[in-house]
């Protein structure tokens, strides 16, 4: 194995010589922020992604983060480091059924989280974040909602909105398995702490927890907040809480909030990516078109608050 410090250097001349930016979630390993150029929420990466002038994006994530880019800027090269990262709940749905069962809710229209391969983004009728999720489905005329892939953001959802949303059977399997019981161990444990539980939790959790965000909001709420937070949500993000806030305690609700998947990438498989120039996201330009209209119509809904 190489210098880790050797590996920091090698890349980081690969990337100027790739004019290449890096990007990493905030569920990815903290090494991996650290020598990302941008990190974020996978939205937000992508959209950070079109406004660079480099010509390659080293996605640092899991797949359909790096679709998202590839869908925003096709005139770029779209690199994911490790190409068995995948997303489990993206994985739960296909375009296939999807189709089917919009053909059960003729009259629904069909809200997709960005959690979901550009196939399925192609199928819908516009995307969502979990930040604007109900922004999004409240701003559509439809009165009925078919909500994919995520089963507890559509509930978490139903809550802000009249309308019927019919969910379909997927989840994180990370969220999924935080429980009520974690987050009553963890208060029990730090009763000075907020709770702050991410909108892909279950309903009980959601519950039993102070405040409801997404990654970004967690990251912009906790600047001007209090000292201390339990976080129920991937424990990735628990370094990026910590960098930007030295001053606070930061709690994982759970030792099992680890996804496999975001934690693919090391900084080997990066470095390795950049020398191969490996993985490259195609996506056939049929499906790219169509994913990218549900993209740009959520967009929309965001510049017309």
């Amino acid at each position: 194995m190489q210098d880790t410090q050797n590996i920091i250097e090698r890349i980081l001349e690969l990337k100027e010589e790739r004019n290449a930016v890096i990007l990493a979630h905030n569920y990815e390993r903290g090494e991996i922020q650290d020598i990302a150029d941008f990190s974020g929420d996978s939205l937000g990466l992508s959209k950070q992604a079109m406004k660079q002038e480099a010509e390659v994006i080293v996605f640092c994530g899991v797949n359909f983060m790096a679709e998202s880019a590839a869908i925003l800027s096709p005139e770029k090269i779209v690199l994911l480091p490790e190409i068995y990262a995948g997303c489990p709940m993206a994985s739960m749905i296909t375009a296939e059924a999807l189709r089917e069962e919009k053909k059960k809710y003729p009259d629904a229209a069909v809200v997709c989280y960005v959690n979901s391969t550009a196939e399925v983004k192609a199928e819908s009728d516009i995307c969502c974040t979990s930040a604007n999720a109900v922004e999004v489905v409240n701003s559509l005329e439809e009165d009925e909602i078919l909500f994919v892939p995520d089963k507890n953001l559509a509930d978490y959802v139903s809550r802000f909105s009249t309308k019927k949303i019919i969910p379909w059977e997927g989840y994180c399997p990370t969220h999924n398995q935080i429980l009520v019981t974690d987050v009553i161990k963890a208060r029990k444990e730090h009763p000075n702490a907020e709770v702050l539980a991410h909108p892909e939790c279950k309903r009980d959790v959601i519950d039993l927890s102070d405040k409801v965000f997404s990654t970004t909001g967690m990251v912009e709420y906790v600047k001007d907040a209090g000292n201390e937070f339990i976080i129920a949500t991937e424990r990735g993000i628990l370094h990026k809480l910590e960098k930007d806030n030295p001053e606070k305690k930061f709690y994982n609700v759970s030792e099992y909030t680890v996804c496999p998947e975001m934690k693919a990438i090391n900084l080997e498989s990066l470095l390795l990516s950049l020398e191969e120039m490996q993985y490259v996201i195609t996506i056939p330009e049929e499906t790219r078109v169509k994913a990218r209209v549900a993209l740009d119509r959520m967009l929309e809904v965001k510049r017309s608050r």
